[in-house]
C-alpha cells in the first residue's frame, strides 16, 4: 500500500471513529482536514472508501441496481448516499465523481458526507448483529 492509500484509509478510519462516537463535528472536521491537505480529490477518496466499506467484501461485482422505493422523495443527502454507494457497487467512478461534484456545487457535500458516515456505521452494526 502506498502512502496516499494508507492516508486515505487512516482518514476513513478517523471518520468512522467519529461517526461511531456520534461526533458529527468530528466527521466534518476530518473531512475538512482532508480537503485542506488533499483537496476535494482526497475527500472523494475517503468517501469512496466509506462506500466500499459499506458494501463489504462479499458485494457482487458490477451490475448493481439502485432499488430504493421512494428515492425521489428522500432528502438530498439520503438520495446522494444511495446513488453514491450504487456507483461504488458498480465501480462507476465517473458517476461517483459527478455526484460528489454536484453535492459540492450545491453546497450540500458536508451533509452528504455526514450521512454517508452514519450509514456506513449503521451498515457495519447491522452486520455484526
Amino acid at each position: 500500500m502506498n502512502d496516499e492509500a494508507q492516508q486515505t484509509l487512516d482518514d476513513a478510519t478517523a471518520v468512522l471513529r467519529s461517526a461511531l462516537a456520534g461526533d458529527g463535528a468530528g466527521v466534518v472536521g476530518t473531512f475538512d482536514a482532508v480537503v485542506d491537505r488533499s483537496g476535494l480529490a482526497g475527500a472523494y477518496g475517503v468517501a469512496w472508501c466509506l462506500a466500499a466499506t459499506m458494501l463489504g467484501d462479499d458485494a457482487p461485482a458490477g451490475g448493481a441496481a439502485l432499488d430504493f422505493p421512494g428515492i425521489d422523495q428522500a432528502d438530498y443527502d439520503t438520495r446522494w448516499v444511495a446513488r453514491f454507494v450504487s456507483a461504488c457497487a458498480n465501480d462507476d467512478a465517473d458517476t461517483g465523481e459527478a455526484l460528489f461534484g454536484a453535492a459540492a456545487a450545491d453546497g450540500l457535500l458536508p451533509d452528504c458526507l455526514l450521512t454517508l458516515a452514519g450509514s456506513t456505521i449503521a451498515t457495519l452494526r447491522s452486520r455484526s448483529d
